[in-house]
């Protein structure tokens, strides 16, 4: 007999969508403690038992694959439920009690995982861990190849690894809370159109949201609104770890108006990412540099974001390896410290507000207390078509650091408001070597330069 709605209610007694229940429905099975009708079916009618100290995975997947068969969402009631792997089928709708629905892992694998499943919905559940290592590249929840995919209101606490692993994935992650994952909170691997807003993440080991491909092409993330503290590089490395969000080889992500402290590494890390968005975030005490966009990327916009201590607020860079083409505008970047994480090249900058080197915009930033340099332009013979035009630099060491190395390429030096500079106002560079302060007569030996118009106190 097909499975339809009204054949599964005939022959569950269950709850229908609209919590209405029959009266021989009532006598026999009695109300749950707490209403659940109008969500769904309740997995007591199916032989589900809440706050049992049994294991209930076979109770619960075979309760899975009835409502899903159906398209009927599966309700489990507050208590702890104790389970091992749980595989959701096609149309899983998975509802609990946000704060009060725990499923504990007593296996040593994921709690909840799918493959080839669409049309899935996790929502307000407690997917608790034990802290045992899972393997490689997996999650407390693992979720590969599916689409209307949407998790939502849950709480991932002690992952193993990775807190909630997606892998070729379409949907959306909102208002979740990943605390404690032993890697990264949300790995998002080859999305096929992925939003992850409102979150919280606490305490990752090595990184807080990643968004990566197997491959450099286009991803088109969503990475909105979410709260990230405490991210740290428990593997260690030179930047693999430690940013609160990674994005590497997936073109045309956004990031925008998350609020992010106390990362390691980076606040906002692009690696070989084209066309990467980093807009309006607010990133406080990051470890090596806040925003960053290096290695193998074209296309860069990062703008509006305020960065409260850092080694380095905004570096774009590696036009050795083909990183170039960027716009950075409006920042507010101040409190820069002058040295690093310990793994990183001791060779590298610190004390900076901002590093480019080619074929990019910098203006109308606003730049405070950087011990080293305001404004850092090119590095060596690694300089091209840069402009940095309307910016205010207060209290740095040298206010716009411009290479005048050989090779070099143009730049345009116009109309910023440079104030309480130490060791110069614009200065020219030879890699870390100060050749000296840019005047007219100065800059008038270096043809590629055009420096005019700004106003030095």
């Amino acid at each position: 007999m097909a499975l339809d709605r009204r054949n599964f209610l005939a022959a569950t007694g269950a709850t229908t969508a609209t919590g209405a229940w029959s009266a021989t429905e009532a006598e026999a099975a009695p109300p749950p403690t707490v209403p659940i009708s109008g969500l769904g079916i309740d997995a007591a009618h199916l032989g589900v038992r809440a706050a049992s100290q049994e294991d209930q995975t076979g109770a619960i997947q075979r309760a899975i694959e009835r409502t899903a068969g159906a398209r009927l969402p599966l309700v489990l009631a507050p208590g702890t439920y104790f389970v091992r792997e749980l595989t959701l089928a096609p149309g899983t709708r998975l509802i609990g009690v946000p704060g009060a629905t725990r499923l504990v892992s007593i296996g040593g694998g994921p709690i909840l995982a799918s493959r080839d499943a669409d049309h899935l919905l996790l929502s307000g559940l407690w997917l608790e861990g034990t802290g045992k290592p899972l393997a490689e590249g997996r999650g407390l929840a693992h979720l590969v190849r599916g689409r209307h995919v949407h998790v939502r209101d849950c709480r991932i606490v002690g992952s193993g690894r990775h807190g909630l692993a997606l892998d070729r994935i379409e949907g959306s992650v909102g208002g979740t809370t990943v605390t404690g994952a032993a890697a990264t909170a949300i790995f998002c691997l080859d999305a096929q159109g992925m939003t992850i807003a409102g979150n919280t993440i606490r305490g990752s080991a090595n990184n807080g949201i990643q968004v990566w491909r197997s491959e450099t092409g286009d991803d088109g993330t969503l990475v909105l609104d979410n709260r990230i503290e405490d991210t740290g590089a428990k593997d260690g490395g030179s930047g693999q770890n430690g940013n609160a969000v990674n994005v590497y080889r997936a073109g045309n992500v956004t990031v925008r108006g998350n609020q992010i402290r106390r990362a390691a590494f980076s606040a906002v890390r692009g690696n070989a990412a084209s066309n990467l968005q980093v807009l309006g975030n607010t990133c406080v005490g990051s470890g090596e540099v806040a925003l960053y966009a290096e290695f193998g990327f074209e296309g860069a916009v990062l703008a509006g974001n305020t960065v409260d201590g850092a080694a380095i607020g905004v570096s774009v860079t590696n036009f050795n390896d083909g990183g170039r083409l960027a716009v950075v505008q409006g920042n507010l970047i101040r409190n820069l410290v002058p040295q690093r994480p310990a793994g990183t090249d001791p060779g590298d900058g610190a004390g900076i507000g901002i590093g480019i080197e080619a074929d990019t915009a910098v203006t109308g930033n606003v730049v405070e207390n950087a011990p080293t340099a305001g404004i850092w332009i090119g590095w060596g013979r690694y300089q091209r078509d840069v402009t940095v035009t309307g910016n205010v630099v207060r209290n740095s060491g040298v206010g716009v650091a411009v290479s005048v190395a050989a090779g070099a390429g143009a730049a345009v030096v116009a109309d910023n408001l440079i104030s309480g500079s130490k060791r110069g106002a614009i200065v020219g560079m030879d890699h870390k070597r100060l050749v000296g302060e840019l005047t007219r007569e100065s800059v008038q030996r270096h043809a590629q330069l055009a420096i005019n118009g700004n106003a030095i106190r």
